[in-house]
């Protein structure tokens, strides 16, 4: 399993910075390839069902979750959600928190990444790529409309 970390300090308040990262959709149009869709009506609950497909032509593969937790921040507590990844290709969970602060806000995102098909020795080269990409994906997040500095991890 290949696990990695991201951390993104933000001027948006924490409520802002919230509804952007948790918008499945928006992930898209920060990641090359891919296309998110919501099969099971809004995302904004525990039981949200979405799906990224990815491809390069006729090849690609579908990657498919689900919101287990959810709790958007409130005054004194940051908000988290868990995604658990459910596919054949696949499989693994997302943490996603974000911290309230006095300038803004703080996003901590964990990731762990099984590819069933891949050597475990690939896990660390998996998880450079991964960090990477959702790296880029979550700074365009927040870039989008709001000022974001780099907090480490990505």
């Amino acid at each position: 399993m290949a696990v990695f970390r991201l951390g993104r300090t933000t001027e948006l308040p924490a409520r802002e910075c919230w509804l952007r990262v948790t918008d499945w959709p928006a992930h898209a149009a920060q990641v090359p390839f891919t296309a998110v869709e919501v099969a099971s009506g809004p995302p904004a609950g525990v039981g949200t069902v979405f799906v990224a497909r990815s491809a390069l032509g006729r090849f690609g593969f579908d990657d498919p979750m689900e919101v287990v937790e959810w709790r958007p921040p409130s005054p004194g507590r940051p908000g988290r959600c868990r995604l658990e990844k459910r596919g054949r290709v696949i499989t693994g969970w997302a943490e996603i928190e974000v911290h309230g602060t006095r300038s803004g806000s703080v996003v901590l995102w964990v990731e762990e990444l099984r590819f069933p098909l891949l050597p475990s020795a690939l896990d660390p080269l998996v998880a450079r790529v991964g960090r990477r990409v959702f790296g880029r994906a979550l700074d365009g997040i927040l870039r989008e409309g709001g000022g974001m500095r780099g907090a480490g991890g990505g």
